[in-house]
């Protein structure tokens, strides 16, 4: 790079790109107050010149643990989350990452398109990640069409994820959900127990295998099951942050967090 002395300081580099802080992509991220997963799996990717910025919404009843307590918890939060992007949007993010997937998923396509208009009638033009798109611009990457889905929640959440795929013309082999029963519980899944339900999940006509469930980190066990298995295991935190970065024009290749990092 070519350097210049001005007229009344040291020599300066010519054409010096900008390197503050988030000069490439500054992303708000929203998660729940009962959250543990999404910054630790955020904080795995490194990039520079890309900054996250969560901004957390009160979950006032964790309760998951039956259907009338996953639709309440469901009520809660949608009056919650709001709140949480009108405080993030003070940073002035170019991109809003959604660091939550059931909202996403509830009500099929059109429950989604309806949870997009909402988030999008409040952050104008800033672009926008939700669990849900994300997941399908990953598996249409990879152009798989047999998946099987891994969720944290009770039946009537697995559900909501069935018909999501299903409607968008995914052949969805097998949920298994793991049945939390609390919002907060969900991190506290053993990695055996992960292991398990995806040796369910798994056969030999299944494309490719997802995780929904922000809270649910398999963001260290996925890579290694994809070499295992020799088939895309897409971690949803994993799917938002690669989804939320291409958006943002961060083209990067990032080794050792899964293929969808490394190779598109």
């Amino acid at each position: 790079m070519n350097a210049t002395r001005t007229p009344n300081g040291p020599w300066r580099p010519q054409n010096r790109r900008p390197n503050y802080l988030g000069h490439r992509a500054k992303i708000g991220v929203i998660i729940p107050s009962t959250n543990t997963a999404v910054e630790y799996d955020m904080q795995k990717i490194n990039i520079p010149g890309v900054t996250w910025h969560p901004g957390r919404f009160w979950v006032e009843s964790p309760d998951l643990a039956s259907d009338d307590a996953f639709l309440y918890f469901l009520d809660l939060i949608r009056k919650e989350i709001p709140i949480s992007i009108r405080d993030v949007l003070t940073s002035n993010p170019t991109h809003i990452m959604m660091g939550m997937s059931a909202e996403t998923f509830w009500g099929g396509v059109e429950g989604n398109q309806m949870f997009l208009d909402r988030v999008i009638e409040q952050i104008g033009d800033i672009g926008l990640t939700t669990g849900a798109n994300a997941c399908n611009d990953a598996l249409e990457a990879f152009g798989a069409k047999t998946i099987s889905v891994l969720t944290p929640y009770q039946e009537i959440g697995d559900k909501q994820v069935y018909a999501y795929f299903s409607e968008l013309g995914y052949n969805v082999k097998k949920v298994v959900g793991l049945k939390c029963d609390t919002a907060t519980s969900i991190a506290e899944t053993p990695d055996e127990q992960v292991l398990d339900a995806v040796r369910e999940l798994d056969g030999p006509d299944v494309d490719a295998i997802v995780q929904v469930g922000t809270n649910l980190s398999t963001i260290d066990l996925f890579p290694v099951l994809e070499k295992w298995l020799g088939k895309p295991c897409l971690s949803i935190n994993m799917v938002t942050i690669w989804h939320a970065l291409r958006s943002s024009g961060v083209q990067d290749k990032v080794d050792g967090h899964g293929w969808l990092l490394e190779n598109f």
